[in-house]
């Protein structure tokens, strides 16, 4: 599954990479500006020293004290910035520094700087021209005086990167921590939550989107409203008029000669099996418009025990069910009672039609908050049972049926997040059916 992406990932890593590339820009430039600053510095400190220097030796060799002399070619300690060589008209050395090649420098004797290779050269003479002294600067020295001050530039981006990615972290999520409650709000919204969002302590740009949310609640919770009060009068009107063919059925049947009671007995059964099915369709029609949670905890039991007291004054149930309870066990949920009964209704009708009669049905009430219902009868196929929750359709059974009664259960049950589990056999035995609800606790 691909991973969905994060406007806090994507906005971290855009700040994030705009402040490290402003800085590597910025730092760029700095090493530019540099470059051309020590290279006038550098130029003025050789220029400086030569100019100052050249007097010197020019008196020193006129003196021609062999002290002096000594004094000047003397060997310098330790290693030399700047060297230089003392050459005459001719270009012949006369001095030079310890550091200083013995050859002359690759320049003419010209006053000013020229350039050689490796080192920068500032060339000046006496006034009469007999002595020309040149001051030598390695390249290397310029660059290795840039590489300092750029690296103390970039070095900075090390320690930069992290810090403002840790900064644009905590800047974002508490910028964004308004949409992210706006989207937990419009998350928890289903059939059983439609209270409108609140907007109160949200920033002004998330007005509108609460809004439009709050206005498209409103009309869904109208419509379903409406699909509900349609179902539930539906089913009134529905039941009105069956019952009453059937009524007439019945008494049609005492009335009429013998000969005709087989064909009124089939209208009678056809009209059950018409009233059965319609409550069925009624029933999922009210589970696919999402009546099955609710906003308030319930207590289930009541449900449970009205319910299989209903269906055991039945002929069908008519001391069949019997219910377990367990000592500390308690049964509720975030659930609407009405859905639940309908739930309750269809498992324990399904349990005595499906199973030998005149046997149990045993309803338990578990310590997990769970609901099961278990009755004999044969093994149905394990890759069946999959399939029995879907509309319509029936394991190998005589039974009659509309093959609706899991699909509802199925549908109300993941309304009110629960877990809905089959198994054949039945958990401790060899044969029969069991149907496990598991509801979540509030």
């Amino acid at each position: 599954m691909k991973r969905s992406d994060s406007m806090t990932r994507r906005m971290v890593i855009a700040l994030t990479s705009v402040v490290a590339l402003s800085w590597l820009i910025a730092s760029s430039l700095g090493i530019m500006v540099m470059q051309d600053e020590f290279a006038e510095i550098f130029d003025s400190s050789v220029q400086e020293t030569a100019d100052r220097l050249l007097p010197l030796i020019a008196d020193d060799l006129n003196e021609r004290s062999p002290e002096a002399e000594r004094h000047l070619v003397q060997p310098s300690s330790g290693e030399e910035y700047l060297t230089y060589q003392v050459r005459d008209s001719e270009g012949e050395v006369l001095l030079r520094s310890q550091d200083s090649a013995t050859e002359p420098f690759d320049v003419p004797l010209t006053p000013g700087f020229a350039d050689t290779a490796t080192q920068r050269i500032y060339t000046v003479a006496t006034q009469d021209g007999s002595l020309y002294l040149q001051m030598a600067d390695a390249f290397a020295n310029r660059r290795e005086a840039i590489l300092e001050a750029g690296t103390a530039l970039i070095l900075p981006l090390l320690l930069l990167i992290p810090a403002s990615m840790i900064a644009v972290i905590l800047v974002v999520r508490r910028t964004l921590a308004p949409v992210q409650t706006l989207r937990d709000e419009i998350g928890s919204k289903d059939s059983g939550n439609m209270a409108p969002v609140d907007d109160a302590h949200l920033p002004a740009e998330l007005h509108p989107i609460a809004r439009s949310v709050n206005l498209l609640l409103e009309r869904l919770r109208a419509a379903l409203e409406s699909e509900r009060a349609f179902a539930s009068n539906s089913a009134h009107e529905l039941r009105t008029p069956i019952a009453g063919a059937l009524a007439q059925a019945q008494r049609l049947q005492a009335d009429i000669p013998p000969e005709f009671a087989p064909r009124v007995g089939q209208i009678e059964r056809s009209l059950s099996h018409l009233a059965q099915l319609a409550e069925k369709l009624l029933q999922m029609s009210r589970a696919e418009a999402g009546i099955g949670s609710s906003e308030t905890d319930s207590d289930l039991l009541p449900i449970v025990e009205l319910v299989l007291e209903d269906i055991g004054r039945s002929e069908i149930g008519e001391r069949r069910i019997q219910l377990h309870l367990p000592s500390d066990g308690n049964l509720h949920g975030m659930v609407n009672p009405d859905a639940f009964g309908i739930t309750v209704r269809n498992l324990v009708e399904n349990a005595l039609v499906h199973s030998p009669s005149g046997s149990p049905v045993d309803v338990h009430i578990g310590n997990d908050n769970s609901f099961r219902v278990v009755n004999h009868g044969a093994v149905v196929d394990k890759a069946l049972l999959p399939k029995l929750t879907t509309r319509f359709t029936r394991g190998a059974t005589q039974a009659t049926g509309s093959g609706l009664g899991l699909a509802i259960v199925q549908h109300l049950v993941a309304q009110m997040n629960g877990s809905l589990a089959l198994a054949s056999p039945a958990k401790g035995r060899d044969d029969g059916f069991e149907v496990k609800i598991t509801l979540p606790d509030a």
